[in-house]
């Protein structure tokens, strides 16, 4: 006898990992409500409820959220504190006051302190002081995170927390000033060898070591964590390993087929010397990455080259 799968909402249906969460959820036939009809602000406590109360869903994935790199987070502090604490407060109480099953919030693995050792246990929380280029948009994802366990304290609420690693995949946000390295750096490459340039620009010194994952694979776990894992401690998802972003741009120039050279501008900020998430805890729960860096990238740019005008404009 088949089981009847839980109806799923995914808060963020139309970003990266919305947008991966649902694919993967599609393959397996659970019912998923994407698009509601119309556009909802997340800011809105009352929206949030009246949406929430329409759909009535059993499982929640909480993955909408205000993102971006260093340049982003250091222009527009203000907005990454105000629009991500808003979002994610809204939907979690919301799913309290309407009783959801389960709730899986999304976090970062910019919530660990800046020199936290490596790789990055979930116990280093809240250990020492953090990143300052991105400091408003940790706090919130760790208000988050308090707030999904406390509501499961007093109220008895399955709410589960996850730390992923740097995401990368199709849907990504490839503006030049805005965005994560990765992306940036992969639009980068690709004009630079179209206009025939004879180097490459790249922000920082190359030096900082970074843990990338494909978004297919952060869905893949976050799937199977709602499947297999109901408890209050965070879970940190990532590849395992890392590279330097020197590595990266030149395995980036060999994806995309650019032949110049690398200028570093070292006058950028870095960010944190290295951040490599341990995933011993989900690993040993019997999740895996499967996608290699290079099979990503390859795979990303294939997507990117095939979207130019969507990742132009995102």
């Amino acid at each position: 006898m088949t089981s009847i799968k839980p109806k799923v909402f995914v808060a963020g249906s139309t970003g990266m990992v919305g947008s991966a969460l649902c694919r993967r959820l599609l393959k397996e036939d659970y019912p998923v409500v994407m698009h509601p009809g119309r556009k909802v602000d997340l800011r809105n406590q009352a929206a949030v409820f009246e949406l929430l109360e329409s759909i009535r869903p059993e499982w929640v994935f909480l993955a909408a959220a205000r993102v971006g790199g260093i340049y982003a987070n250091s222009t527009f502090p203000a907005e990454f504190i105000y629009d991500n604490l808003m979002m994610q407060s809204n939907v979690i109480h919301a799913c309290y006051e309407l009783k959801v099953k389960k709730l899986l919030f999304l976090g970062s693995s910019c919530i660990y302190p800046r020199l936290a050792p490596q790789p990055m246990k979930e116990e280093y929380l809240l250990t020492g002081p953090l990143e300052p280029t991105n400091t408003p948009y940790a706090v919130a994802k760790i208000a988050g995170i308090i707030m999904a366990q406390s509501y499961r304290r007093q109220y008895g609420m399955n709410f589960i927390s996850v730390m992923p690693s740097n995401l990368y995949g199709p849907y990504d946000n490839f503006d030049l000033k805005n965005s994560h390295v990765l992306p940036a750096l992969l639009r980068k490459t690709h004009e630079a060898r179209v206009s025939g340039a004879d180097f490459l620009e790249v922000w920082g010194s190359g030096a900082v070591l970074r843990e990338f994952l494909h978004v297919d694979d952060l869905a893949d776990a976050c799937v199977f964590l709602m499947k297999n894992y109901d408890a209050l401690e965070i879970v940190n998802i990532g590849s395992g390993y890392d590279l330097s972003i020197l590595d990266l741009a030149e395995l980036l120039k060999d994806v995309v087929g650019f032949k110049g050279e690398l200028l570093f501008k070292t006058d950028m900020p870095d960010g944190v010397p290295q951040k490599l998430l341990d995933i011993s805890r989900i690993t040993a729960l019997g999740w895996i990455p499967r996608i290699s860096l290079r099979e990503g990238l390859e795979s990303t740019y294939e997507w990117y080259l095939k979207n130019l005008d969507h990742c132009r404009n995102s």
